[in-house]
């Protein structure tokens, strides 16, 4: 068919309007070097951060946290590396993300706060590095993962275990020492319920409304800001999704089920289902507690592993598994990808299938009953209270798009 000029700027400009705006990555040349901010500068912060200071093509620019001691620290970490004092330090992320000199961004701020703070990272821009749980409900999860999609974003979630603890698993597994895999065990700890902490003062250096953000108003407690936030539903999954993400995130790789979701989530009732369990739709079972081998156990139609007398002494198949790409672990693979544009090992789409596996154990363990999952649509089946607990309300004026 033939399109004269007219025609050809009127169907262009139709089809322009419906594309995103995205700002495109910058391209990197073999000395360039990747300018990051990082945001969230407790223990775990800054032990992350510390690891890409190790790079010598990363240069952190900013710090922020809403604790003043942890980002006067983190600065001290920065300015310590680079022999200056030019790294700033701010109390609010936004102050970083607004940066056009920053390519990417570490976010290991508590869980409550990840999905806002990455979805305005990648609107404008920023490439992301994310603690786990990278998400606090199924729907924030699905949202950064999208977002991620959509303005061409590199989304790493922090699950470093999967493969950096876990890969005799996974070759053993996946290489065919078990024969066909049937059963998996993930010794983790459990939910997360409310908080009851007593009230205190808010120290001086301490932004506590910010802290809270999206989270319901309560009275401040030290411990919150020191790294105890996670036995409590308003901030974390607990144990479940803490180290879930870990646990779960090897099983599910093992099994090569970590693009995809159980099919039905049954609580433990004392007798037929004695650990919570996932079952998928291959009928592949994936049991919370139980296992003998530590954080992992599996059971195929051939042998258990790891072996009980053995442990993990078995040599495993001589099989390539993808995994890292670059140099330096899962915060070189990071880098990698920035500079190349490819996926990471912890996609974001991959890491929110592992979070949400732990989301769904705990929605079935904070009702008590099972759960039916549609692992294409993402959605509880036939169960509307159930199905509330997918997402939850934010504090205003706080909202994820």
């Amino acid at each position: 068919m033939r399109l004269n000029r007219r025609s050809f700027l009127k169907c262009a400009s139709g089809l322009l309007a419906t594309v995103p705006v995205v700002a495109p990555a910058r391209v990197f040349g073999a000395n360039d070097r990747i300018t990051m901010g990082c945001i969230g500068m407790g223990g775990q912060g800054r032990g992350d951060m510390g690891g890409f200071l190790g790079f010598p093509e990363v240069r952190v620019l900013a710090v922020c946290d809403v604790v003043a001691q942890h980002r006067q620290q983190a600065k001290a970490m920065v300015d310590s590396r680079y022999n200056n004092q030019d790294c700033a330090s701010v109390g609010d992320f936004m102050d970083v993300l607004d940066r056009p000199d920053i390519d990417a961004v570490l976010i290991a701020t508590p869980d409550h706060w990840h999905a806002i703070i990455a979805t305005e990272a990648m609107r404008r821009g920023k490439d992301v590095y994310c603690e786990k749980p990278e998400s606090l409900t199924v729907r924030q999860g699905r949202v950064m993962t999208r977002v991620a999609r959509r303005y061409g974003r590199v989304f790493s979630g922090g699950s470093q275990r999967v493969w950096g603890d876990y890969n005799w698993y996974h070759k053993m597994v996946r290489g065919g020492a078990i024969g066909e895999p049937k059963e998996a065990w993930v010794n983790v700890g459990g939910p997360s319920g409310p908080c009851y902490l007593a009230p205190e003062p808010v120290p001086e250096g301490v932004d506590w409304d910010r802290w809270l953000g999206p989270a319901p108003w309560r009275p401040f407690h030290p411990t919150l800001i020191r790294g105890g936030f996670r036995p409590y539903r308003d901030y974390s999954g607990g144990g479940m999704t803490d180290w879930g993400c870990h646990g779960f995130g090897g099983a599910l790789f093992c099994l090569d089920l970590h693009r995809t979701g159980p099919v039905e989530i049954i609580p433990p009732d004392g007798q037929d289902f004695p650990q919570l369990t996932y079952i998928f739709a291959n009928g592949i079972r994936i049991y919370h507690g139980g296992g003998w081998g530590g954080l992992l156990s599996f059971r195929g139609t051939e042998r258990e592993i790891p072996d009980r007398e053995l442990g993990e002494g078995l040599t495993p198949p001589d099989i390539e598994i993808p995994n890292y790409k670059g140099r330096g672990g899962i915060f070189g693979d990071f880098l990698h990808c920035v500079r190349t544009r490819e996926r990471p090992f912890r996609d974001i789409e991959i890491a929110h299938r592992t979070a949400t596996h732990c989301h769904l154990g705990n929605i079935a363990c904070w009702l008590n009953r099972r759960l039916q999952w549609d692992p294409e649509k993402e959605e509880i089946i036939g169960d509307p209270e159930a199905s509330r607990w997918l997402d939850r309300a934010m504090r205003e004026p706080w909202s994820l798009a």
